[in-house]
């Protein structure tokens, strides 16, 4: 963004009839977006498939009818996307649910990739 400033310079100061008219630009640095994570589920043999929809209606907020459409596909593709977010998001779901899995004894698996 830039931001226009009217300032006076010298030749204008000694002309009483103009009042600055000279200009100075502020440029402000522009933020960068941060990175975006896909957090991921992977398919096992073992993890029951309401387990699954579970985890997806807990920590990641899916409907049952969205929860069960993405653990059909973790089931059909081997992986599938449960949400994009910042890493340290992305970091925090992953590890709730790794930790939610292990202590109902499940080896499902979650990972987070750079999207």
């Amino acid at each position: 963004m830039i931001k226009i400033i009217k300032m006076q310079n010298d030749d204008e100061q000694d002309n009483d009839s103009n009042n600055g008219t000279g200009l100075a630009t502020k440029v402000r640095p522009k933020t960068k977006k941060p990175n975006l994570y896909r957090v991921l589920l992977l398919n096992d043999d073992f993890t029951p498939m309401e387990f699954v929809v579970h985890v997806l209606e807990r920590f990641f907020s899916k409907s049952g009818e969205q929860a069960t459409q993405i653990m059909m596909h973790v089931h059909t593709n081997g992986v599938g996307e449960c949400g994009v977010f910042t890493y340290e998001v992305a970091e925090t779901k992953v590890t709730q649910v790794m930790d939610f899995a292990q202590k109902h004894q499940h080896p499902l698996q979650c990972v987070m990739e750079k999207k």
